[in-house]
């Protein structure tokens, strides 16, 4: 089963291009759900919490039939790392849910990683700038009359 992912990350590719340091890394965990527990499961994926240091974002996306893939995008690999306890933490939350993926990979198939190439959608063509409207001429303010000297 081949996972393609195209991602763009506006801070990371300008730091790439102007030979920066900010890198991001993903990780993506398959999962095989057990008949009848999609429901449960996709609501435990919506109710997890959220408060892992470094998490940006995830997503968890239907494959196939009860097969998923849960992707998140963190500032680092180390963040990753640090998080680990608590991915696995609610995996345990889980297991009774999900189905052995055969092959000797248990129930997940997880790898994670530092992107490499980043990809988008091509920005859009900023519109032709407009031609001015003319500037509305500015009222004349009042003259004040000299002051006469006296004499």
């Amino acid at each position: 089963m081949g996972l393609a992912i195209a991602l763009y990350a506006p801070q990371a590719y300008k730091a790439s291009q102007k030979g920066g340091t900010l890198m991001i890394a993903f990780n993506v965990v398959r999962f095989r759900v057990r008949p009848g527990m999609e429901e449960a499961f996709v609501a435990r994926h919506r109710d997890a919490g959220r408060d892992m240091a470094g998490f940006r974002r995830g997503a968890l996306v239907k494959t196939g039939d009860r097969t998923y893939c849960m992707i998140g995008e963190w500032g680092s690999m180390g963040d990753i790392v640090s998080a680990r306890p608590t991915m696995i933490a609610m995996l345990d939350t889980l297991r009774d849910m999900l189905e052995d993926l055969g092959g000797g990979l248990g129930i997940t198939d997880p790898v994670s990683g530092e992107a490499v190439v980043e990809m988008g959608m091509p920005k859009p063509a900023r519109p032709k700038a407009k031609a001015r409207a003319k500037a509305k001429p500015k009222a004349k303010k009042a003259r004040k009359a000299p002051k006469k000297k006296k004499k």
